[in-house]
């Protein structure tokens, strides 16, 4: 019983000097007595603090107990990430000759980032402390400071090296740095995921059908420069004997010719790899093989022809006005990227794609708010009539790596008129400059 007293005790005084450097407990759960594991989401590592040479005084050895967290633990590639550097407790101590008046203690430290990203992170915080008597330990203190995911996977956040300096009479620097460093603690961990892709491969025919043995150009456009691509003939699912091989040029476009001698082929596509697939391949295109037959004896033929159209869209308007955001406050800058139609008059079997992709923006002096910062929600309403429906794009992120605004699927027929739409809004951080920034937005239709 006395044990569990005096245990009790020893919290309830570690519990109220946090209280008090916090300001009233906003540094959150009390560090651990020494010998002790610490509470959860704390870390203790060992650290010898620095006193500067003019104090006077020897090392300061002892553990460090400290808070690492982020503002996002499920970021994407491209997304900035607030991290937290929290000291709860220290072996430093008020270097200065007498007390140390209330806010004049700034601390700066490094959070230590490995696993998938590995790098720095620079942390600072507030000059604002409780004033500290001489030889007093110098109270906890809060960093925080940004970076940007730059790859998938697993990171994990430990505590470095950190600085606390006092700014009264003379500038007074206690560097407290980890006694194993190989040895600390993770404090935090966060799963970065990847941004999602569009698939911009298509194919454009130059005729839409032709005799048994006729050759039609096909262009193939969107694919990676270089990359071997097979253009071929396919019926439904399947693919047909007509097939050619081609490689992609500089602009990921390659110019072939394919004599269409199977008469199962009703549409063409092309791709990479060894067969096609939605990830690498194209949409089809449609085509069909006229056959032409003599009519029997004693009969007359009735010809009547539909034509094939075209494949087309057109835009409301040329340009997207967003919202405007409060400087300091940050947040969401909102509008529409205005009625898109497309029509689709081919006539034959196989869908299309509308996708988008993103620039930066580009503000006053060259400031850079990465496009990935905007994301849409769209909508897509197929006109009475239409031969196909509309399926609108996932909500999500435009970036430069493209998304889907809508598209049709691949049918034995399809066709129509569809009114497209979507709500963006862009994510902007606190405190960016005031002024106007630009992007511009790419629609491509195959």
């Amino acid at each position: 019983m006395r044990t569990g007293a005096r245990r009790r005790r020893r919290w309830a005084a570690i519990a109220l000097a946090v209280l008090a450097a916090a300001g009233g407990g906003a540094l959150g759960a009390p560090a651990a007595a020494e010998g002790e594991p610490p509470p959860p989401g704390l870390i203790d590592f060992p650290t010898q603090c620095l006193p500067p040479r003019e104090a006077g005084l020897p090392p300061a050895v002892g553990p460090t107990t400290a808070r690492i967290s982020v503002d996002d633990p499920a970021p994407r590639v491209g997304d900035t990430v607030t991290v937290t550097y929290q000291v709860l407790r220290s072996p430093a101590v008020n270097p200065v000759g007498g007390p140390l008046p209330a806010d004049t203690l700034t601390p700066t430290g490094r959070i230590l980032l490995a696993g998938a990203q590995s790098g720095e992170v620079t942390v600072v915080g507030a000059r604002r402390n409780d004033p500290v008597e001489p030889g007093a330990p110098l109270p906890a203190v809060v960093m925080t400071g940004t970076f940007t995911v730059t790859a998938s996977g697993g990171i994990t956040l430990a505590p470095g090296a950190y600085t606390l300096h006092a700014g009264h009479l003379l500038d007074l620097d206690t560097p407290c740095t980890p006694a194993d460093p190989s040895a600390v603690p993770v404090g935090e961990r966060l799963t970065a995921a990847e941004l999602p892709t569009a698939n911009l491969r298509s194919v454009l025919l130059a005729a839409a059908h032709g005799k048994p043995g006729a050759e039609v150009e096909v262009t193939a456009a969107g694919f990676p420069p270089g990359a071997a691509v097979t253009v071929a003939g396919r019926a439904g699912a399947a693919e047909t004997t007509d097939r050619v091989s081609a490689v992609a040029d500089a602009r990921g476009t390659a110019v072939v010719g394919l004599p269409v001698t199977d008469r199962a082929t009703t549409a063409v596509v092309a791709y990479e790899g060894a067969a096609w697939s939605a990830r690498r391949g194209s949409g089809p295109a449609a085509y069909t093989v006229v056959a032409a037959a003599g009519p029997p004896p004693g009969t007359v033929t009735v010809t009547a022809t539909v034509e094939p159209g075209a494949l087309g869209m057109t835009q409301t308007g040329r340009g997207i006005t967003l919202g405007a955001v409060p400087y300091g406050a940050g947040g969401a800058a909102s509008g529409r990227i205005g009625t898109v139609t497309v029509t689709d008059g081919r006539g034959g079997p196989a869908g299309w794609s509308l996708t988008g992709r993103l620039t930066d923006f580009r503000g006053p002096g060259g400031i850079r708010v990465p496009g990935a910062s905007l994301s849409w929600t769209p909508s897509c309403v197929a006109a009475a009539g239409s031969a196909s429906p509309c399926t609108p794009g996932s909500a999500g992120v435009v970036g430069p790596e493209g998304a889907v605004l809508a598209s049709t699927p691949d049918a034995p027929l399809v066709g129509g008129t569809f009114t497209i739409d979507a709500t963006v809004t862009l994510q902007l951080p606190r405190y960016t400059p005031p002024g106007a920034y630009s992007a511009v937005l790419s629609l491509t239709l195959s």
